[in-house]
């Protein structure tokens, strides 16, 4: 390890950084900086023009592994005045007090016990997760007081977690969702290249289903031209129903600011033939044409219900046969539930 810096962190100033260097035995953290601070808050509520379904959140860390391509969140890091690129992808913040910080949160008198979620911004289970081990304190924080929580997630290590989610379930309302945007290896293995794979992913779905928590997968991004063929679309709901999802919310992608520059400098090193498409598309802004958004929604609520993903199978791991199609519920007793978290 190289260390950069060995002051005593106070809240909301740096303490500890170092990179993990080539000779480490952790190679899974090679080239990683991990900067160390103890935060002055970690509730956090989110704008009011903010087009998510909740008003707070609990973010342990900054920058993210998963290093996906597109991710909203890179603009975060400019805050800090680290880079929104590789920067992003390698200049890890973790809040070490977040579990303390929440529990004295949880016990304000100010506070009433609204819902809290978390993997909104960057994923609270990435790699820097099994080295940190912050959600285990967050999570019985929240279990302790009760307080109903929701968790999106590209990351395994959720499962480590399992029993602790079991008995938040028991107290309060726990909504867990993973992130599944495409089944398609290539495609990952590009725009993902620090996550796990979809396979993996909808195991976890799978695992938690059998443990009698229900998980719904979001389906996103939808990536315009890349992922959003038909049989792209046949692929991945079916995947998602197989692994016993009870839910699935589809996304397309959306390229704000940060992300944006970087997602199409991305583009333009592996399709350049779908720059001038992009530009086209995204040119009102951060979002798809309303339209294009409308149709993709309405194919996979077409899918799901096809693959009797529904409240009325919540659970159960779909059995669909190989060697034929399955047919819709004549009475339409499966509908779709299209949720964010």
């Amino acid at each position: 390890m190289r260390w950069d810096s060995l002051r005593e962190g106070t809240p909301g100033q740096l303490g500890l950084s170092y990179t993990i260097d080539d000779n480490s035995d952790t190679p899974e953290f090679r080239g990683i900086t991990f900067h160390e601070i103890r935060a002055r808050s970690i509730v956090n509520r989110v704008p009011g023009a903010s087009r998510m379904p909740f008003e707070w959140t609990v973010n342990p860390y900054r920058g993210c592994t998963h290093a996906c391509v597109y991710c909203f969140a890179r603009k975060t890091h400019s805050y800090l005045d680290l880079d929104t690129g590789l920067g992003f992808d390698s200049q890890i913040v973790v809040k070490i007090n977040a579990p303390e910080l929440l529990r004295r949160h949880l016990a304000s008198g100010r506070w009433h016990g609204a819902h809290i979620a978390m993997g909104t911004n960057v994923d609270c289970y990435q790699r820097a997760e099994g080295r940190y081990r912050l959600m285990p304190g967050i999570i019985e924080a929240l279990r302790d007081h009760a307080n109903p929580f929701s968790i999106l997630t590209k990351g395994t290590i959720v499962l480590r977690d399992l029993e602790l989610l079991r008995q938040a379930a028991e107290v309060t309302e726990v909504g867990i969702s993973v992130s599944v945007g495409f089944v398609d290896a290539e495609l990952w293995r590009t725009v993902e290249p620090g996550t796990p794979s979809p396979e993996r992913r909808l195991d976890v779905v799978r695992t938690l289903s059998e443990n009698g928590i229900d998980c719904g997968v979001l389906m996103a991004p939808v990536i315009p031209f890349l992922g959003d063929r038909p049989e792209q679309l046949r692929a991945t709901v079916r995947a998602i129903a197989e692994a016993g999802a009870s839910s699935v919310t589809p996304l397309v992608l959306h390229l704000r600011p940060g992300a944006r520059e970087w997602f199409m400098q991305w583009l333009g090193r592996h399709h350049p033939q779908l720059v001038r498409r992009y530009e086209r598309m995204y040119a009102d802004g951060s979002y798809a044409p309303t339209w294009y958004q409308r149709a993709i929604t309405r194919r996979v609520h077409e899918l799901a219900a096809e693959y009797g993903i529904g409240p009325a199978r919540r659970g159960e791991a779909r059995r669909i046969p190989v060697q034929q199609e399955p047919q819709s519920p004549a009475d339409g007793s499966a509908p779709t539930q299209l949720t964010l978290l």
